[in-house]
C-alpha cells in the first residue's frame, strides 16, 4: 500500500507513522530523513538538494519528487509506503500521482489526523527545557517536578518556538496548505478523517480500521 498522513503540527503524524508502518510492515517517509540521507549518500539528487538548503532556500518539487522516486524504488519500499510530510502542496500532489502513475502506481489513502485547535496549541505549548543539563518536561505528558533535582542551575525555560504566539502562526501557516490538500484528495476519494484526540493507542485503531476499507484492488494497483 502506499498511504499519505496528513494532519496540522502536534497531531501526532509522526508517533502514529512509526506505529503503523511497524504493524503493517510499510516503509515509513519523511522528507527530512529521505534528504539528510540522500545528501549523506552523496547521490546526484542528494547533492543537488544539499545546495537548495544550504543556501537557505526549498527544494524544488522536482528534485523532491526525482528523490522520493529513487527512495521508493530501493527493496525496502517493496511491501508499501507511508508518506509524512509529504506533499506539502498541490503541485507536489500533482507531481506525485503523475510520476506514480507513470510507473503504473497511485496514492491508495490519505490519513488526515483532525484534532481540535485548543488541544495542539496545548500539546505544542506544553514542552519546558531545563536550562542547565536540557531535560526536557511537558505539562501534560512528562510534568516536571515541584522541585528540579535534574541538575545543579535546574531552571525551566521555553524556546521561542515553543511559545504560543509562534505556535499559533506556525498552525495558522499549515492550515492552509493541510485544508487544500485534504480537499484535493477528498476530490479523489482517497481521504480519511481520523479523529486525533485520545490516547494514541485508540488512534492507531481508528487509522488501522480506515486502512482496513481501502479496496484490495487500490492497495495492489
Amino acid at each position: 500500500m502506499r498511504l499519505i498522513l496528513l494532519g496540522l503540527p502536534g497531531a501526532g503524524k509522526g508517533t502514529q507513522a512509526h506505529v503503523l508502518a511497524d504493524q503493517l510492515g510499510l516503509l515509513h517517509i519523511s522528507t527530512g530523513d529521505m534528504f539528510r540521507e540522500a545528501a549523506a549518500n552523496r547521490t546526484e539528487l542528494g547533492l543537488r538538494a544539499q545546495e537548495f538548503m544550504s543556501r537557505g532556500e526549498l527544494v524544488p518539487d522536482e528534485v523532491t519528487i526525482g528523490m522520493l522516486l529513487e527512495r521508493i524504488a530501493q527493496p525496502d519500499a517493496e511491501k508499501g509506503i507511508m508518506l509524512d510530510g509529504f506533499p506539502r502542496t498541490i503541485p507536489q500532489a500533482e507531481a506525485l500521482d503523475a510520476a506514480l502513475g507513470e510507473r503504473d502506481s497511485q496514492i491508495d489513502a490519505v490519513l488526515y489526523i483532525e484534532v481540535p485547535e485548543d488541544q495542539l496549541m496545548s500539546r505544542l505549548t506544553g514542552r519546558w527545557t531545563c536550562a542547565g543539563c536540557g531535560a526536557i518536561y511537558h505539562e501534560q505528558t512528562n510534568p516536571a517536578p515541584e522541585v528540579l533535582d535534574c541538575c545543579t542551575d535546574a531552571k525551566l525555560t521555553q524556546r521561542a518556538d515553543d511559545q504560543p504566539d509562534t505556535v499559533k502562526a506556525r498552525l495558522d501557516t499549515n492550515r492552509e496548505w493541510t485544508e487544500q490538500l485534504a480537499d484535493y484528495y477528498e476530490a479523489a476519494s482517497k481521504l480519511h478523517h481520523i479523529d486525533g484526540t485520545g490516547d494514541p493507542s485508540d488512534i492507531t485503531a481508528r487509522l488501522l480500521a480506515a486502512i482496513e476499507t481501502v479496496p484490495t484492488t487500490a492497495a495492489e494497483a
